[in-house]
């Protein structure tokens, strides 16, 4: 794995999640401090440099969309992963319209967590590399079509002009997930459902990336053409590269989680 300092700030109020991820994060070198709620949470980011921050949705006190809220108001630039249970699924989808780059459910095993953090750090790095350059984003990452909707920094939809909605994985998850190894795609006819995960990545790091589904319907198409070519979803991800063509169940309604493809550093 990557060997680089890093500071983690953990906001929960089960004492068995902070201490998993205290263990989990120590042992890969990091620095890691742990909040049992939002209030106590926020006042350690006031005083410390954090890199990253893993915040749970519901807490005693503030919950994670008003922690959300603190930071923006406070113009602290800190990223936060939102962690919640499979019950409150579509907060999550929200919390990341309102500014989380992206959310681990509950429960996790300890893979799950270490993928969703390093892909957490290294969306850091490259929105740092970007500053630190004053690079137009455009130079870093390819950006997605002014036409397309993405779920966080994960996935993309492009509706067609049938009804039909087809869908891929961002450049920027790509760069961030680096060197893919396998693909592991869901069969024709599979039903997906907005913010659960619609296709696997295996990394060379052995580390395993779960893509969140943008949109929720029936797969009517698969594009098997990339487990056979790879380089097709670096080369294109927002043409060649699609994964999948779906019937869309609740496009109106869940269109309104989706961000328009701009600067996805600056969403």
């Amino acid at each position: 794995m990557e060997n680089k300092s890093r500071n983690l700030l953990t906001i929960d109020d089960e004492n068995v999640i902070l201490e998993a991820v205290k263990r989990v994060g120590t042992a890969e070198g990091w620095k890691v401090d742990t909040a049992t709620d939002a209030t106590q949470g926020f006042q350690m980011v006031q005083k410390n440099s954090y890199d990253l921050c893993l915040c749970d949705i519901m807490l005693p006190d503030m919950d994670g969309f008003q922690f959300l809220e603190k930071l923006r108001e406070s113009e602290i630039d800190l990223p936060v992963i939102m962690t919640t249970g499979f019950a409150t699924i579509e907060n999550a989808v929200k919390s990341l319209d309102m500014g989380a780059i992206d959310y681990l459910p509950k429960p996790f095993t300890v893979d799950e967590v270490l993928s969703t953090l390093y892909r957490g750090f290294r969306f850091v790095d490259l929105k740092k590399r970007q500053i630190e350059t004053d690079s137009d984003v455009n130079s870093i990452i390819v950006p997605c079509p002014l036409q397309y909707k993405h779920l966080g920094f994960q996935s993309w939809i492009s509706i067609d002009y049938d009804g039909s909605v087809k869908i891929g994985a961002t450049d920027l998850f790509l760069k961030i997930i680096n060197s893919i190894k396998t693909v592991n795609l869901l069969p024709l006819e599979a039903e997906i459902l907005q913010g659960f995960s619609c296709a696997e990545f295996e990394a060379d790091d052995e580390l395993i990336h779960q893509l969140m589904a943008p949109m929720s319907g029936q797969i009517i198409r698969v594009n098997e053409k990339i487990k056979e070519d790879l380089s097709q979803l670096e080369k294109d991800p927002y043409f060649n590269g699609w994964l999948y063509i779906i019937v869309p169940k609740n496009l109106n309604y869940e269109l309104k989680y989706l961000s328009g493809c701009h600067n996805i550093f600056g969403r």
